[in-house]
Order: structure tokens, then sequence, then C-alpha cells
């Protein structure tokens, strides 16, 4: 056993998080024995002076040591609980081989099994953890049994699927990123700037026009059995029937907690994990800042609201929770609200239609010939910014992408008064191309007084023979999910939506043919057309919050 002391303080006031009363001591490379014969590493950490007190359990790929178990132990620790951080299957010491998403309910409900039969295990726990952690959560959460008392999640779902086949494409930026990542954290000193180097690797290897198979390869020196696996197996495919935890969620019993950020590449699919949850009767707590996903001061806000949700749920002391359940934070207006629920009372649908002349508005559009722009995949439209996996992905001025041939805008009037919207944003497009293969790729920005026009949020929809089926004359009528925003356009600014056919490399090309996604070599230009008449109405739809 190691006792923690004066260094660990200065560690947790350096990372700004919230000091404890506890001396803590540290039990390192625990053997928790799970199927096969494999031994998962655990680390103990233990408030000095409480032989038994609640546990917190975090699973992680990430390692246990450094600032993560700083975070995810010692704190906790502190504060009074039982804090074990265990490595998963094939990381940092772990037995067997590390098989992303396919291996946490096994091997969590083994861990919990062990947790049962430690005599400083007082019959009751808590789970914590971002991303992949989150994911490792929600794998046990229905089937963890009566001693789980709570959960604190951050920027994740229950289920990755969708984040990687993103509106029907392949989101291979944040997927590339995420396998050189985990291959590159495994070697000394390289979880260090492993997040920094692998995003960079990931767009490089993007950038260089080589088939998707190939990439993997050319990112990381290797090719990786789960990046092949993904390129091989599509949304449908039994790949994910045991990766996929969303039908569980609705049979958690155990109070939950949701962190998330408006550039987050998770945040849609968290958010239909909250609605399972209030259909089944629950009240989930939510809270929505202005982060990205491997923002750093998500971290510390995680580690500030699970505290106290901890204290209520496994201690008793509700004193200190929130009185309305979610919080979000209102870009724009830059202040944080509090709410009953989500989606947000007082909010209604405006359906601003595109107009002739790059215009829109509130208003059915006059007859009109449609706007026409030509995608070319050989030199596929970019993403400035957006949702990514690693990297800042907060907006951007969005100028220099307008400009190009290939991006329709329609812009609003100037604004009189504040227009404020809080919810889920979304686009009714109705679209002809000459390919039957091809994508959508919508996207809501705020342009102020100077021009500057900064992304909000965005969505795609990757078009297949038949869906969506097209009329008689060929026009297609396409839904788009964009993200969720909570954003105030201030009077002066306007409501601008660009409308192109690429975000690459974050979402990887469509090549206009039905050939398999990771081998595809032959790129063919599609001609599009975005029609904005009165029978063909082109619209976004806004979430307008009028209750201020």
């Amino acid at each position: 056993m190691e006792p923690l002391g004066l260094a660990r303080r200065i560690g947790a006031a350096a990372l700004r998080l919230p000091r404890g009363s506890h001396h803590v001591a540290v039990r390192r490379d625990l053997a928790v024995p799970v199927e096969e014969g494999v031994a998962l590493l655990t680390d103990h950490y233990m408030p000095v002076g409480l032989e038994r007190s609640p546990t917190v359990l975090v699973r992680s790929p990430y390692g246990r040591r450094g600032p993560f178990g700083m975070m995810c132990g010692y704190v906790f620790a502190e504060h009074g609980f039982q804090a074990v951080v265990q490595s998963v299957r094939g990381g940092f010491g772990s037995g067997g081989v590390f098989d992303p998403l396919g291996d946490e309910r096994d091997d969590g409900l083994a861990t919990v099994d062990w947790l049962r039969a430690q005599p400083w295990f007082d019959g009751t726990f808590a789970m914590y953890g971002p991303s992949y952690l989150g994911f490792a959560q929600w794998a046990i959460a229905a089937d963890a049994g009566p001693e789980l008392k709570a959960m604190a999640t951050q920027v994740t779902a229950s289920q990755f699927r969708d984040a990687m086949y993103y509106g029907g494409g392949f989101a291979l930026e944040s997927t590339l990123s995420w396998v050189d990542l985990t291959t590159r954290m495994k070697h000394p000193l390289s979880g260090l700037t492993a997040a920094f180097v692998s995003p960079r690797r990931a767009r490089r290897a993007a950038l260089s026009g080589r088939p998707l198979a190939e990439l993997d390869a050319l990112a990381t020196g290797a090719q990786s059995r789960f990046f092949q696996d993904v390129l091989e197996n599509g949304p449908e495919t039994p790949f994910w029937t045991k990766r996929d935890f969303s039908a569980t969620v609705a049979r958690v019993d155990a109070p939950v907690t949701m962190m998330g950020g408006w550039y987050d590449v998770f945040l849609p699919w968290q958010l239909k994990d909250y609605a399972a949850l209030r259909a089944a009767g629950q009240r989930p707590y939510l809270t929505i800042g202005p982060w990205f996903h491997s923002d750093g001061r998500i971290m510390r806000a995680a580690v500030g609201e699970a505290l106290p949700w901890f204290r209520a749920h496994l201690a008793g002391d509700p004193s200190e929770l929130r009185d309305n359940p979610v919080r979000l934070y209102v870009t724009g207006a830059e202040e944080w609200r509090e709410f009953s629920d989500w989606p947000v009372p007082g909010v209604h649908e405006e359906r601003w239609r595109l107009q002739p002349d790059g215009g829109l508005a509130p208003l059915d559009p006059p007859e009109s010939a449609p706007d026409t722009y030509r995608y070319d995949p050989a030199h596929p439209t970019p993403c400035i910014s957006g949702p990514s996996i690693l990297g800042n992905g907060k907006p951007a001025d969005q100028r220099k992408l307008e400009s190009r041939h290939d991006v329709l805008t329609f812009t609003g009037p100037v604004l009189d008064e504040d227009l404020e919207i809080i919810g889920p944003v979304g686009a009714v497009l109705y679209v002809r191309s000459d390919r039957l293969h091809t994508d959508v790729v919508v996207r809501l920005c705020d342009v102020g007084p100077s021009g500057e026009s900064l992304n909000l949020c965005e969505g795609m929809r990757r078009l297949t023979p038949g869906a969506p089926e097209p009329d008689g004359d060929g026009v297609r009528r396409v839904g788009v999910e964009l993200w969720p925003a909570a954003h105030r356009f201030r009077a002066g600014h306007r409501v601008r939506l660009q409308v192109c056919s690429g975000a690459y490399p974050r979402v990887a090309r469509n090549p206009g043919t039905d050939a398999a996604l990771g081998t595809a070599a032959l790129m063919v230009t599609a001609h599009q057309e975005i029609f904005h008449d009165p029978d063909r109405p082109s619209a976004v739809v806004l979430p307008v919050f009028a209750d201020r």
C-alpha cells in the first residue's frame, strides 16, 4: 500500500480539482480475474481511516496513472469514496487483447462480482467517466445489480455506431484519430502526446487520397483490426450487436447525471439516452456546455458535478444538488440557464425557408429556379471545424469555405431583435442529383455585423437508391438532423444555412458509386440542384425559445 501525500494534493490543486478532507493511499496493480483466465490490472485508491465506504468504479482503455488517475481515483478517495480505476482488457498491463467496445459488458460485470467480495466494499457503488469510460458504464448498467446507486457520464452514449456512421456516412477523421490514439498510448511517454499527434496523423493520412482501407496503416504504421472491421461492417450488421446497449438504457434504475458539449461527437446520441431514461420514468440530470469532446474544461466540471451526485445517491445527502435537472450554456448570450427538462419547455418550431438569390426567411418562397452546384469527390468540399473526437471542435469563421463554388449559402435579413434557439435543429431539402449515391451536408451559422460566419451545428445525410425515394421529376425530399443547439442570434446578426455535399475529412467522401467503403477508388462528379419554390419549400427548422 502506497500513501499519497503532498505531491498529489499539489497536483489536484494544479488541475483545479475540488479538495477533499481525507488522506489517500493506493494499492496498485491488483489483478481482477475475468473470463478466459484473463486478469485486469486495477488500482484501488482508499480514504485513510475509512475501512468501508461507497465505491466509485472507473474502467478505462487510457491507463490508470498520472492526471487520469488523479481525476478518476485520487480525488474521489480524498472525498471519502473507495475509488477503483481499472485498465480494460489488453491495455496498460491488463491481460487479453483489446477488442474495442466488444468485451466491456462481460468484463465489467466480472469486475462488479470482484467488488462484492472485497472487505472494504460497503454494498454500494457508482460509476464514473467520459467517452469510452462512459460507454463501459452503459455496457453493464442495466445488469449491475441493486448495488449500483449512481452513474456520472460525460461526452458519451450507450452506442457509438451511429456516431461512426454519422448520417449514413463514415466518420473518417474521428475513427482514424481514435485508432491512432489507442495504438500509440501503449508506448512509453506517447500517452502524453498522442492526443495532439493522433489527429494530425489521421488528417495527413486522410488527405493522402488513398483508399480508406489503407489509411490505418498509413497513420499508425500497421493495419488496425478494429478500423478494418468498421469499414467492412455497416451499421446494420451483427458486428454491432454486442457493441450497442441503447436498448438497455430504459432498464437502468440507478440515477444518472449526464454532461455533454455542444461540439461533441456523441451529443445527439447522448440525448437519445436521456430521452430513453425520461420515457422510462427516470429523472436524469443533464448539463451541456460550450465544449468539444477532448476539452479539458469538461473533466474539471465533471468531477465537480459527480461529487454532489454521488453524495446524494450513495450517502443520502442531496443538499448540493441544483433545483432544476437541466443546465445549458447558451452560446451567443454567453450564459448558463436552467430548465426542468429537455427538450426545454417554451420552444416552438419555425421554418426558415430557402429563398431565391441566396435568401432565407420564415416565409414561403416564390416561384424560382433551383440553385445548383457541382460536387467533385476527387476534390472534396472540406470541413473547417465541427465536432471531432480529438482537437478543437469550436466554431470557426466559415467565409473561406463559403466562397467555394461547391457550397451554397442562404442568409436571412439582419435581425431587429434577438432570436434564441434551444433544442434539436433540423432541415428539409428538396434535392435532385444526377447521381443515385451522393451526400447532403447542412450547416447552421451565425453571421455577425463584420461578416464573420460562425458554424453552430451541422448534419448530413447519405443518399442511396430509393432512400429517400424520388418523385416523378427525380426530386428527393431529404430530411437532415443537425446537432442540437442553444444559441442567441443577437440583434444585428443574420441566420445563415450552408448546403454542400462534403465535409472532408471529417466524413469520408462519397465517391458517387456503390463501391465498397474501404476500397472505392473511382470518383464520379455529381451535379446537384436545391429547390426552393412553393411546391418544394426547402427549409431549416429552428427550435425558437420565446420564454425569456
